[in-house]
């Protein structure tokens, strides 16, 4: 009983997909040069020609044509709606000048900064750095490895 079941169901299942002769609506369809043409067409017509290619995928795979196959490749998976790249041709290069012009901006902007700026403060002349430096060998600061440590050769603060 069960074997039976399993040849009927079978059988019924080659039913379902035996080839169907394609509506006459649908045979106006052309699908030449559809990758080129696929952005200018209206919505109406990508939805006649996907419910074409829908209606020739019933049938046996190996009776489609290059043209057939190609076309259905490209509507499942070319570059169009959600899948078309984010970037274009030249990207790179302009995203390379774009941050290169910032980079000379932001160089320019700083020499101008430096340039432009007050003196430096009085805390960064030698002679400041030289009583630090007396300063914190009398408080006997850092006494085993910094300034005031014996056979200290550093420069000092």
């Amino acid at each position: 009983m069960v074997r039976g079941t399993n040849i009927l169901m079978r059988a019924a299942g080659r039913r379902l997909y035996t080839t169907r002769p394609p509506s006459s609506s649908s045979s106006s369809v052309s699908l030449a040069n559809l990758e080129t043409r696929w952005t200018t067409m209206s919505p109406a017509e990508r939805s006649a020609v996907t419910k074409h290619l829908e209606e020739i995928q019933m049938g046996d795979w190996k009776a489609l044509s290059a043209e057939q196959k190609k076309a259905t490749y490209f509507v499942a998976f070319g570059a169009h709606g959600a899948r078309t790249p984010v970037t274009q041709e030249g990207h790179g290069l302009r995203v390379i000048a774009g941050v290169g012009l910032v980079l000379a901006v932001s160089s320019g902007l700083m020499y101008a900064t430096r340039v432009g700026g007050a003196e430096h403060p009085h805390t960064m002349s030698e002679e400041w750095r030289q009583k630090t430096t007396e300063y914190l060998k009398s408080q006997n600061s850092n006494p085993i490895t910094g300034i005031s440590s014996e056979g200290y050769k550093g420069k000092g603060y």
